[in-house]
């Protein structure tokens, strides 16, 4: 079955929100965009999250031993790395820690998603590509593109980009991709919508 990641949580009350209708994983942001939250917010959610639902950590280029200490403390399980985080990046935080890692690409074409393939990561995650943008844009990705790269993708990845409880079944379907991630499509005036969240969780366990 088709995992679900809700990604982008501030609050205590999106906690809430997910809690009742679990997510496989829910996801702090702790790069400097509009979702920003704080180690001291993350590790409040991460303590009133239930136990069933994963935390992970989103990250930009993020200093090594911060997402390992995040790690240490149990405030997230995985790690999404958006950056140009390398390969030795990658393996050497998986000797720090536990946890298994995502690596995202916003996709722009077949090619530079194949070269972009990471060898170290657990998980391939790929995105939109919009310029001074690094994710959760709410834009649809061009599926033509990423079917174009299917034969490139060897291991399980998330599918983000533009997808909301309308268009995720067909999506998921289409791709058959291990997880879909969403922000911003379960959200209404920038704000976690429960009954969202909901529908975009029944279309995907219903597929």
């Amino acid at each position: 079955m088709t995992r679900v990641k809700i990604c982008g949580l501030k609050t205590l009350e999106d906690v809430d929100k997910v809690n009742r209708y679990l997510p496989d994983y829910i996801g702090f942001v702790f790069a400097r965009t509009k979702r920003f939250v704080t180690d001291e917010q993350a590790l409040a959610m991460k303590r009133a999250l239930d136990d069933r639902i994963q935390a992970v950590g989103v990250f930009v280029d993020e200093p090594l031993e911060h997402v390992a200490d995040l790690c240490a403390k149990g405030i997230i399980d995985m790690v999404q790395l958006h950056g140009a985080e390398s390969e030795s990046y990658i393996r050497e935080l998986k000797r720090k820690t536990d946890a298994r890692v995502i690596k995202a690409i916003r996709v722009q074409t077949p090619e530079q998603v194949a070269a972009l393939m990471s060898d170290e990561a657990d998980y391939m995650l790929f995105d939109t590509y919009k310029k001074g943008e690094l994710g959760g844009t709410g834009v649809r990705l061009q599926p033509e593109i990423l079917e174009q790269s299917l034969a490139d993708i060897d291991k399980p990845f998330f599918l983000a980009g533009g997808l909301d409880p309308e268009n995720v079944r067909e999506a998921s379907g289409r791709f058959n991709c291990f997880a879909v991630d969403v922000s911003t499509g379960v959200e209404t005036d920038g704000v976690k919508d429960e009954e969202k969240i909901r529908r975009f969780i029944a279309n995907v366990r219903g597929a």
